[in-house]
């Protein structure tokens, strides 16, 4: 292959990757697992994986300011609403 076709192939190469694509490898905060994160394609993103409520996604931004694992994501959404309704109950018998 000739230098003009090698260049054509890496500069098609090059057109089919978007520039946007951000991926990173991160340690969950809470746990300390390796994961990737993929803010350049978010639907394809780990933390998609788990469905938070608008107060569930307060609760873990007021603890954590970095990506968690979607593991720790959905723990810690489970304790959220674990002691929500904990709090609800009247305790006085």
């Amino acid at each position: 292959m000739n230098e003009q076709n090698q260049n054509s192939v890496q500069n098609t190469a090059n057109e089919s990757q978007p520039n946007n694509q951000k991926h990173e490898e991160k340690i969950c905060p809470n746990c300390l697992r390796i994961f990737e994160c993929k803010v350049g394609s978010i639907q394809l993103c780990q933390c998609t994986k788990v469905s938070l409520t608008k107060d569930e996604t307060e609760y873990l931004a007021t603890q954590y300011n970095d990506c968690l694992c979607f593991q720790c994501m959905e723990k810690l959404a489970f304790e959220y609403k674990t002691n929500k309704s904990y709090k609800s109950i009247n305790w006085n018998f």
